[in-house]
């Protein structure tokens, strides 16, 4: 019997860990591959194209985590439990920062295909503003004290903020003369220099990034719920001794 609940609790945790394996592989996968693998010999581009495994990738992990913490945020105003506040404001939190290492992928590549880091192209320009509005979410929380409130006034301005990169990323730029691919009436890399060999690479990197992205917030998420349960637990032993 001891033998069999052990086994049990084997599978429990392969359960629970198996996506977050996967994650680690794919992404240990992407990096070697994508350094290693061939890749198409393009004018202008040339090896810089092995970014596309890294830097899109960064924008899909951070654009899944928004749509999270948006989700979270929406269950919070609905039931008024701070647990999906907490899982909103990490979700977010994350998703900052892969905003940032898809920024700088982002610039590293510009510069050597473009000429510089920086060229205020309209998808540079509603990335940075999408990103400074998500900035301004983590002042905005550092700025109040009450929880309750915060966590309202944050989870509305969540759905603001996750509503208002739709048309920044997505929208706008494809209205404008754009350099970046796929904006601006340029084709997107999949239209003409996307070969078997990168797909290989390229899908499953999206995959791993998202995962690896994931199981970065919810090692947060349940660092953060620990600490709530154990505050909340000694706010009411404190209150029952009071009485």
């Amino acid at each position: 019997m001891p033998k069999f609940i052990t086994f049990a609790k084997k599978i429990t945790v392969l359960r629970s860990w198996w996506w977050k394996i996967l994650g680690a592989i794919i992404v240990s996968y992407t990096v070697v591959g994508g350094l290693l693998l061939p890749v198409p010999r393009l004018d202008v581009l040339n090896e810089t194209i092995r970014n596309l495994y890294f830097h899109v990738p960064m924008w899909f992990t951070m654009i899944a985590l928004f749509a999270a913490a948006f989700y979270y945020s929406i269950k919070h105003l609905s039931t008024g439990s701070l647990r999906y506040d907490i899982y909103a404001v990490q979700l977010t939190n994350a998703g900052i920062f892969f905003s940032i290492l898809g920024m700088v992928t982002g610039m590293e590549w510009a510069k050597y295909t473009w000429g510089e880091a920086w060229s205020n192209d309209p998808k540079q320009l509603g990335t940075a503003l999408c990103m400074l509005i998500y900035f301004a979410y983590s002042i905005l929380r550092s700025g109040m004290k009450d929880e309750e409130k915060r966590a309202k006034i944050s989870a509305v301005y969540n759905i603001f903020a996750f509503a208002m990169m739709i048309p920044l990323i997505f929208i706008l730029p494809r209205m404008v003369d754009s350099l970046h691919p796929g904006n601006g009436g340029n084709p997107a890399f999949g239209k003409y220099d996307l070969d078997n060999n990168m797909r290989l690479v390229f899908y499953p990197a999206i995959i791993g990034w998202i995962l690896f992205g994931t199981w970065i917030a919810t090692l947060s998420i349940r660092l953060n719920l620990l600490r709530f349960d154990r505050e909340n637990a000694f706010q009411f032993d404190f209150e029952k001794q009071t009485k």
